[in-house]
């Protein structure tokens, strides 16, 4: 009777999933902002997320258990609690906001982390992160330094992809020392020769499709990773149903 009885509750252990497995069904948010600033009229109002409701953001997936991952962490996705990716376009200097919002949230049990994904000509230019603020983020440990192409351009509507693929990333590499291993689709267009011309250079391609990333081991999937904006007028409340995936 006893064995029995081990015997049962042996099986039903293994059919309770875990948490990891319960966060695959589940779906991982991979979140895109752009601007970390006050709007101030001018550009895409919708592009701005103020410092305050960052910070706010933030302290919600903190105070929820989420682990923010950069994608040098991928496969840590399977293995900690509700993982998340923090992404940020364009590599605006504002970004630094980011940086000290995060640096003020850090414990010992929340690890902030995101990724910038820069235009590589755009570097040093006005109202953009120079090289040796990309230098310093990415030594941090905070910020994974990753590309948007050399000058953005729809890569759907270009024969020659090499130097926005491949030069971007190797001036990138060698501003940060670091490897660049995730490039961000210019305005999240892509067609089935960017994808294969990415996979040339990259380990992920990530669009702007939004919605959840659910595994489904299909062709090229790591190349088609949704992405789904954060904007000036998302509320906590949005966010919460964003990451939350209700």
């Amino acid at each position: 009777m006893k064995k029995a009885a081990l015997f049962l509750l042996l099986i039903a252990f293994l059919f309770v999933p875990t948490q990891a497995s319960a966060e695959r069904e589940r779906g991982i948010p991979i979140l895109v902002y752009h601007l970390i600033d006050e709007y101030k009229g001018t550009g895409q109002k919708e592009l701005y997320v103020t410092p305050e409701n960052f910070e706010e953001q933030m302290m919600y997936l903190r105070d929820h258990g989420y682990t923010l991952l950069t994608f040098e962490r991928w496969k840590d996705r399977n293995k900690v609690n509700k993982p998340i990716f923090i992404t940020f376009d364009d590599g605006y200097k504002n970004n630094l906001k980011a940086f000290a919002i995060f640096k003020k949230l850090e414990t010992s049990r929340f690890k902030p982390a995101g990724t910038i994904f820069v235009i590589s000509d755009f570097i040093g230019g006005i109202g953009r992160l120079n090289s040796a603020e990309l230098k310093m983020l990415a030594d941090s440990g905070v910020f994974s330094i990753q590309s948007h192409t050399a000058t953005h351009p729809d890569l759907t509507k270009r024969e020659k992809m090499e130097y926005e693929l491949k030069e971007s990333k190797e001036k990138i590499e060698h501003i940060t020392g670091k490897p660049v291993i995730a490039l961000s689709y210019p305005y999240g267009n892509f067609n089935t020769r960017l994808v294969e011309e990415t996979k040339k250079y990259y380990q992920f391609g990530l669009t702007t499709t939004p919605g959840l990333f659910k595994e489904q081991n299909f062709k090229n999937e790591l190349y088609l990773l949704p992405r789904t904006y954060v904007k000036n007028s998302t509320s906590l409340h949005d966010f919460a149903k964003i990451v939350e995936g209700k």
